[in-house]
């Protein structure tokens, strides 16, 4: 039953997003870019629904009076594409930092250039975080935006040891904006490269924005601490839940480590 109710979300998903693209187009391009974001953010709502009744994979998203008003940065953790399209439906005027061949794809692209979003060529690092810093300063200046950026740059599995880039830092001090730390355990119900959805809770979680100022020492070791402490919190609480996702390594491992 896990494997048909997971096979059967995954055609519905992507059939769910091919339609509302092809459907939402009209409305979507002429629409003021801000009145646009009604179209995406209505997709990833209703995408979330049928995860729920697909699979039986409920959310408790909290913390949104955690959320600043006008501009900030939001740095979730990034587990599995739950995270990318969970998050952005809270937020008045996201902005994505994304790879410029997304823009390549034939109307998938187009959705995309509609709302300024910052395309990067990952070539060399340190060239495409000055593109950001720099593309990132326009939009802001133009409007209040919300920038969502995944510290540890990858997707990377529930309990493993965190890593975390300096882009984040970086932006942070240049920016110079608050930063929202997000807390989940996604990854424990819709893993990354594997076609299975667990039924269970999803929580996720906005933390209490880190102020500007810090030095970039202190800043990243208050996201780190306050993230994965948070992140642990809900590894245990999903343990103890009455309907589970199996605990793979490296979960397992770092369930027990906790259970000490």
């Amino acid at each position: 039953m896990l494997q048909i109710r997971s096979i059967v979300f995954n055609v519905v998903f992507y059939v769910n997003l091919i339609v509302q693209m092809l459907v939402w187009a009209p409305f979507y391009f002429l629409a003021p870019r801000k009145m646009a974001w009604i179209v995406p953010k209505f997709w990833a709502n209703s995408s979330l629904w049928l995860h729920d009744r697909i699979t039986g994979t409920r959310r408790e998203i909290t913390g949104q009076e955690n959320l600043p008003e006008g501009s900030f940065i939001l740095a979730p953790k990034h587990q599995s594409f739950w995270d990318v399209m969970s998050f952005f439906p809270y937020l008045d005027d996201p902005l994505y930092i994304l790879k410029r061949e997304l823009t390549w794809i034939p109307l998938f692209g187009w959705y995309i250039m509609k709302m300024r979003l910052i395309p990067v060529n990952r070539g060399t690092r340190s060239k495409a975080l000055r593109q950001v810093v720099k593309a990132t300063k326009a939009e802001l200046a133009r409007n209040p935006r919300q920038l969502i950026i995944y510290p540890e740059g990858t997707r990377r599995p529930p309990g493993a040891e965190p890593v975390y880039k300096w882009g984040i830092v970086e932006l942070y001090t240049q920016l110079n904006l608050p930063v929202v730390p997000v807390a989940h355990q996604a990854g424990l119900f819709w893993p990354r490269r594997k076609f299975l959805r667990y039924p269970g809770t999803i929580r996720a979680e906005f933390l209490p924005a880190i102020p500007p100022g810090l030095d970039k020492k202190t800043f990243m070791a208050r996201l780190i601490g306050e993230t994965e402490a948070a992140a642990d919190r809900i590894l245990i609480e999903t343990s103890k839940d009455a309907v589970k996702p199996p605990y793979h390594s490296p979960a397992k491992e770092r369930l027990a480590e906790l259970e000490k």
